[in-house]
């Protein structure tokens, strides 16, 4: 039962997280790094968010992509 209680919890965590993302590019980003997590076979997590967003972040080609993670990512920790 407890851990029926955890991934209850942590499934909660990711839908409002995903519920904050606002622009219809963050949704779209937000998708496809959920797809990329789910093909490669791990677990869909915020830690998994964070570190696919990181990635995304380090090969970022413009100020603009650069801030369009760094939203999500402020996102994921609820931070403007």
């Amino acid at each position: 039962m407890p851990q029926n209680i955890y991934v209850s919890s942590m499934v909660n965590e990711i839908a409002a997280y995903f519920s904050r993302a606002t622009l219809p590019s963050q949704l779209e980003t937000l998708g496809a790094v959920a797809v990329e997590i789910l093909r490669s076979g791990r677990n869909l997590n915020s830690k998994s968010i964070c570190s696919r967003l990181l990635i995304r972040l380090e090969h970022a080609s413009s100020p603009e992509e650069e801030r369009h993670y760094h939203q999500l990512i402020a996102l994921l920790f609820d931070r403007d």
